[in-house]
């Protein structure tokens, strides 16, 4: 199994601005529909701005409408006193004197009353004064007064200055509101503008619906994008995989280059989608916040703002600390991941050698030390939530400490305070989210920078200009090398000067120890990797005249490691071959002694398998063997495709190789001799030459190399 390395997480971009300048380029295909995301962000984000200071004026309306008019209760008292005024109050002062009917008392109070009257100028003494009179003097001394066409009785006018005198203050009065005359009670009470009311509601709730739907227009546009941008990359690094030289993947890890594939373009897709335009929201609340705060209240902006910062000081220190926590637990999980997985790998041979105790020990030292790591990296992450609780808090309580002391003086009404609570959260909550999102941007660059880096990578020369080709059906199968040379670095040749000619139909061995250059021959003979000097021809015509595709179709390759995908048994033989009817597909494995095994199956050629434990390893190989048989190309290529079966099924596929190889030009290549002794010429390789050649009987007459490697195979039986 290949090891996943490498991942992107906690991994920071070498080049950000490089790289994210590059990632938008990528993006061109999709600028549109970007760009509107981009600015619907913005317009959401500004709507979240707008509706707080209309939340402000529908809560002004609602609580001047729920209070009683203290406005009007001024007014009637005015209109009561200008019954007061001198020129009015003296004759009826007269005949309240001369009257009989009045007690010298009341003319006396009377008498005392006017003349703190008539030095009065402050209208609450007047009134102060007005409750002291009896209500028999005051039905002499009122008259009915008129205030916004409603008339009030000299009689209305005395029940207020009662519920006044049994009153300690104004507001006091005002708890008595449903005992007031229904005159003075329809002016004073409370009167709710649901007009103005229902119409900011419904621009309120307009504001909402308009920033949701913004929001879903905006995310449904991020996600197409991210998820097509996503499948583009891995259409590009398919499409990639099939024009590297085999020199990359011998140099790459194969789960360094399945890690660009899954997880590099999985982390850009994810992050771009909640990131981009998280980032654009964040900052347009953040910078539209504090000029809303300011151009509403400058004060309580200010008290917002100084409050917040107090709790990002403490979040900044600790981040401070703790990153190096994180840094440490991602080590530490990541040691973890390699033991685990190389003890697993090897499992049966701990078993083996009784070494369960020391893995344990092992284990345990390094799941304690990420187990301090990560509870040191959980414990100060786990104060992030508070604090960023506390911030917030304490904004709010801030605003309506200084916001209340600031509406008792009248500087701003009660619904500024409801706007700024809201103004916070738009304040502290962005910093975060912007945070949060340049680190997503941050492992988004360092992924693409290993996709393009992928992407950038040398690929095969291109073989447009090749217009030569050999149709497989006539092609009679001779084959040449001249003087060939190579090496897979410059300091360093494989294969030296390397001649041989093969001709149609004849049974090649290639054989020799490990490292002597066989498979190489191979690779080279199908282009897989280009010569350094010499040619090889097939029929006379120049492997370089030829396109890789035209010399592939002319070769059918049995390799050592096997490979079966998940599918069923059908699918894997007639791989890559529609035409194949199952009876030659049967015949196949019959020929190669795979048909028993197929028929224990349930569903026989259509059992699924795979490449897993489900079938052997020997029974791998007959498959792919079956495989190749099918494939009707001039030559074949046996790369020790014997070599995981047993001495009795190796017996029985030779007899079948033999039956395949008849009318075809056939290489073998083969580390146990006694399988290549039938062979027409067989080649022996060492450091890169061609040390000896002929057939079995003749190589072993000449008593050299080749008689001193086989002679070494059966040294135990002898």
């Amino acid at each position: 199994m290949p090891r996943m390395v490498r991942t992107t997480e906690n991994v920071k971009s070498k080049d950000f601005a490089g790289s994210m300048k590059r990632l938008i380029k990528n993006l061109k295909p999709w600028k549109y529909l970007l760009s509107l995301s981009i600015c619907l962000a913005i317009f959401s984000a500004i709507i979240a701005l707008v509706t707080p200071n209309q939340l402000s004026k529908l809560t002004d309306k609602i609580t001047i409408g729920i209070a009683p008019k203290t406005e009007m209760l001024n007014e009637i008292f005015s209109g009561v006193a200008t019954n007061f005024q001198e020129e009015k109050l003296m004759p009826k002062i007269s005949n309240i004197m001369n009257s009989s009917s009045v007690s010298e008392e009341e003319k006396e109070a009377l008498t005392s009353i006017f003349t703190e009257l008539k030095n009065a100028e402050d209208k609450s003494i007047i009134l102060t004064q007005i409750t002291k009179l009896s209500p028999s003097l005051l039905t002499n001394l009122l008259e009915d007064i008129e205030i916004q066409n409603t008339k009030i009785t000299v009689e209305d006018q005395i029940k207020l200055f009662t519920l006044l005198k049994e009153s300690s203050s104004g507001d006091a009065m005002l708890e008595k509101l449903d005992e007031m005359p229904k005159s003075i009670y329809e002016l004073i009470k409370p009167t709710i503008p649901l007009n103005e009311i229902k119409n900011l509601t419904f621009f309120v709730g307009s504001l909402y619906l308009i920033s949701a739907l913004f929001h879903y227009i905006e995310s449904f546009s991020m996600t197409t994008i991210s998820n097509k941008f996503a499948k583009k990359l891995r259409t590009r690094i398919s499409d990639k995989i099939n024009l590297l030289p085999l020199k990359y993947f011998d140099t790459h890890e194969t789960g360094d280059v399945l890690s660009r594939v899954t997880n590099d373009v999985d982390m850009i897709a994810q992050n771009l989608n909640n990131s981009l335009a998280t980032l654009v929201t964040s900052i347009t609340l953040f910078l539209g916040s504090i000029f809303m705060m300011f151009t509403t209240s400058p004060l309580l902006a200010i008290t917002a703002i100084f409050s917040s910062l107090i709790g990002f000081v403490f979040m900044s220190l600790i981040l401070s600390r703790s990153q190096r926590y994180f840094s440490k637990r991602q080590e530490e999980l990541g040691k973890m991941n390699g033991y685990i997985e190389e003890m697993y790998s090897g499992h049966n041979i701990i078993k083996t050698y009784n070494g369960s105790n020391q893995v344990i020990s092992s284990f345990n030292e390094l799941n304690d030390q990420l187990f301090e790591a990560n509870c040191k990296s959980q414990f100060l992450s786990g104060l992030m939530m508070p604090i960023m609780n506390f911030v917030g808090n304490l904004g709010y309580v801030a605003v309506c400490l200084v916001g209340a002391l600031l509406v008792q003086k009248g500087l701003i009404t009660f619904g500024v305070i409801i706007a700024f609570i809201i103004y916070v959260r738009l304040f502290t909550n962005p910093l975060s989210q912007i945070a949060q999102a340049m680190s997503s941007l941050q492992i988004t660059a360092a992924a693409g920078e290993r996709v393009f880096e992928f992407l950038d990578e040398e690929e095969l020369s291109s073989e447009k200009h090749l217009t030569k080709y050999l149709d497989k059906n006539k092609v009679k199968g001779e084959i040449e090398f001249k003087n060939v040379q190579f090496g897979y670095t410059e300091n360093r040749n494989i294969i030296n000067n390397f001649s041989a000619k093969v001709y149609p139909g004849q049974k090649v061995a290639i054989v020799g120890p490990t490292g002597a250059g066989k498979t190489t021959m191979v690779n080279l003979l199908m282009k897989f990797y280009e010569i350094n000097e010499g040619d090889i021809l097939i029929d006379g015509v120049s492997i370089h005249d030829l396109t890789r595709e035209n010399v592939h179709e002319l070769f059918c390759m049995v390799l050592q490691d096997t490979w079966l995908f998940d599918g069923t048994i059908k699918e894997n033989i007639r791989f890559n071959q529609e035409n194949i009817l199952d009876e030659e597909i049967w015949e196949a494995c019959k020929v190669v002694g795979v048909d028993h095994f197929i028929k224990t199956l349930p569903g026989g050629l259509n059992a699924k398998i795979g490449d897993n434990d489900m079938v052997s390893g020997g029974q791998k190989q007959l498959f792919t063997i079956a495989r190749g048989s099918l494939e009707h190309a001039p030559f074949l290529i046996l790369d020790e495709a014997t070599s995981n079966v047993d001495t009795r099924t190796e017996e029985l596929v030779s007899k079948a190789m033999d039956k395949l190889m008849k009318n075809r030009t056939s290489f073998i290549i083969a580390h146990r001799l006694s399988t290549i002794k039938n062979a027409d010429l067989i080649l022996v390789m060492n450091e890169g030459n061609i040390i000896e050649t002929g057939t079995h009987e003749e190589l072993m007459k000449q008593k050299g190399f080749y008689e001193k490697l086989y002679s070494s195979q059966f040294e135990s039986f002898s």
